[in-house]
C-alpha cells in the first residue's frame, strides 16, 4: 500500500507549523541537490586546478539546458499524474508515468548525440579558451554519456513525489548526494582521474539513486508501477505532458542563455580566472537560493488552499512568514559574503589569484542579496493564487528585462567589475517591481477581509 499522507486543516492549523511541515522535505531535498553540485566544485578546485573550475563553470549552460528538457517532461508528467490521481484515474496516471520514461529516454539520447557532436564549438561559444576547453570537454563527455540516466532519474523522482511518496523521493536524492561526496575524492585524489573523476562520480551516484526508484516502480504494491504497455506513446499524451512542462522548460532555457552571456562577458573582460571565479560564486549563491526555493515550495500548497477557501487574511500571513524565512536565509548569505568571504572561498580553491577574484566578485554580487527574497517569494506567490502572468513576468524581470541590458552596458564602462555589478543592479530593479505588485495585491486582500470579516 502507498504511504498515507496526513490530511491537515490547511485553513485552520497554525501557519508556522504548517509552513515548516510542508517546507522541510523540500528544503532538505534542495539543499542536498545543492551539495551535490558544491561537492564537484570543492573537490575539483582542491584536486585539479583553477582552470578546471573555469572549465566546469562553462558546462553550466549545457547542464541547465539538459535540466530544461528534463523539467519539460518531468514537471509536465508529475502534474498530470497528480491530476489523474485526484480524479481516481490510476490507469491514465500509469500511462503518463510510462510515457514520461519513454519521452525522457528519446530526448536524452537526441540531446546527448547532438551535444557530443558540437561540443567543442559550443564550449568556445560559451566563453572557453584553449586552457579551459580540455577540462570542460572531459567533464561533459562523461556527463553526456549518462544523460539518459539523469533524465529518467529526475523524471521518476518528480513522479514519485506526485504519487504520494515524498519521503522516498527525498531518500533517493540524499543517497545520490552521499555517494557523490564519497566517490569524488576517491576518483579525483585516489585514482588521479581529475575532472573526469568528478563526472564519473556524478553519473554513478545517479545510477544508484535511479536503482532505488526502479525498485519502487517495479513493485506491484506501489500505487503506480511499471506495467506492460504503459511505455508505448499514446495519442495526445506527449502534448498533454509538454504543455504543462513548457513554462519551467522556458525558464531553464532563459537561465542558460543568461549564464552564457555572463561567462562570455567575464571571459572578454577578465579572462579564464574571472570565469572560474564566477563558477565558484554561482555555486555558493545557488546553495542559499535552493533553501529559499524550499520555503517557496512549502508555501505554495498552503497559499493555494487558503486562496481557494477565500481565507485572504491567512494567505497574506503565509506570504509574510515565507518572506521572513527567505529574508533570513538571504541575510545569512550576505553576511558570509561581506564578512567571511575568504573562509568560504578557501573551501573551493587554494589558487591565490582565483581566490582573490572570487572574494572581490562575491562581495559585489551579493551586495544587495537580501532584496532577492522579495521577488523570489512574490513570483511563487502569484503562481499559487492562479496569476501565472505576473509570476512569469516577475521571474523574467531579473534575468531578461534587467540583467541582460546591465550585462551589455556596465562592463563597457567598468570592465569585469561591471559584470559583477550587473547582478545587484538587476536585483534592486526586480525588487522594486515585486514590491509594487505585491503591495497592490495585499491591499486587495486587506480590503476583502476587512469588509467580509
Amino acid at each position: 500500500m502507498p504511504e498515507q499522507i496526513k490530511t491537515l486543516s490547511l485553513d485552520k492549523e497554525r501557519i508556522p507549523k504548517l509552513l515548516f511541515r510542508y517546507a522541510a522535505p523540500a528544503i532538505i531535498s534542495m539543499t542536498a541537490a545543492s551539495l551535490f553540485n558544491l561537492a564537484d566544485v570543492i573537490f575539483i578546485g582542491r584536486g585539479v586546478n583553477a582552470m578546471a573550475i573555469a572549465g566546469l563553470s562553462l558546462t553550466l549552460p549545457l547542464m541547465n539546458i539538459s535540466a530544461a528538457f528534463g523539467s519539460l517532461i518531468g514537471v509536465g508528467a508529475s502534474t498530470l499524474i497528480s491530476v489523474k490521481l485526484g480524479q481516481k484515474d490510476v490507469q491514465t496516471a500509469e500511462i503518463a508515468l510510462g510515457n514520461a520514461v519513454t519521452l525522457n529516454s528519446i530526448i536524452g539520447i537526441i540531446y546527448t548525440i547532438v551535444a557530443l557532436i558540437f561540443l567543442d564549438p559550443v564550449l568556445y561559444f560559451f566563453g572557453a579558451s584553449e586552457q579551459t576547453v580540455p577540462f570542460a570537454r572531459e567533464y561533459m563527455q562523461i556527463i553526456l554519456a549518462g544523460n539518459v540516466i539523469t533524465h529518467i532519474y529526475y523524471g521518476l523522482n518528480d513522479n514519485l513525489r506526485a504519487s504520494g511518496y515524498p519521503k522516498k523521493a527525498m531518500v533517493a536524492t540524499l543517497t545520490a548526494v552521499a555517494i557523490n561526496i564519497i566517490l569524488d575524492p576517491l576518483f579525483i585524489f585516489g585514482f588521479g582521474w581529475g575532472i573526469r573523476g568528478a563526472a564519473v562520480a556524478t553519473v554513478l551516484a545517479q545510477i544508484v539513486a535511479l536503482g532505488i526508484l526502479l525498485n519502487h516502480y517495479t513493485r506491484k504494491q506501489s500505487l503506480l508501477h511499471f506495467k506492460k504497455g504503459i511505455f508505448i506513446i499514446r495519442k495526445g499524451m506527449p502534448r498533454n505532458i509538454i504543455s504543462v512542462g513548457l513554462a519551467p522548460f522556458l525558464m531553464n532555457v532563459v537561465s542558460s542563455l543568461v549564464i552564457i552571456i555572463i561567462n562570455r562577458s567575464f571571459f572578454r573582460f577578465g579572462g579564464d580566472y574571472a570565469v572560474g571565479a564566477y563558477g565558484i560564486a554561482n555555486r555558493m549563491i545557488s546553495f542559499f537560493i535552493m533553501i529559499m526555493f524550499g520555503f517557496n515550495q512549502g508555501m505554495q500548497p498552503l497559499v493555494g488552499f487558503n486562496y481557494g477557501a477565500r481565507q485572504y487574511k491567512r494567505v497574506s500571513e503565509i506570504f509574510k512568514l515565507t518572506l521572513l524565512c527567505s529574508f533570513c536565509v538571504s541575510v545569512l548569505a550576505f553576511i558570509i559574503a561581506q564578512f567571511f568571504p575568504v573562509v568560504a572561498v578557501s573551501l573551493f580553491t587554494n589558487d591565490p589569484t582565483l581566490a582573490r577574484l572570487t572574494v572581490e566578485g562575491l562581495r559585489i554580487d551579493l551586495a544587495v542579496f537580501p532584496l532577492v527574497s522579495l521577488p523570489m517569494v512574490t513570483s511563487t506567490f502569484f503562481q499559487s493564487i492562479r496569476k501565472p502572468g505576473k509570476a512569469i513576468f516577475l521571474s523574467l524581470t531579473r534575468q531578461v528585462i534587467f540583467l541582460i541590458p546591465s550585462l551589455l552596458i556596465l562592463p563597457r564602462f567598468f570592465g569585469v567589475t561591471g559584470v559583477w555589478a550587473s547582478m545587484p543592479v538587476s536585483d534592486t530593479a526586480s525588487f522594486i517591481v515585486a514590491a509594487i505588485l505585491i503591495a497592490k495585491q495585499l491591499k486587495e486582500f486587506r480590503k476583502d477581509y476587512e469588509l467580509n470579516g
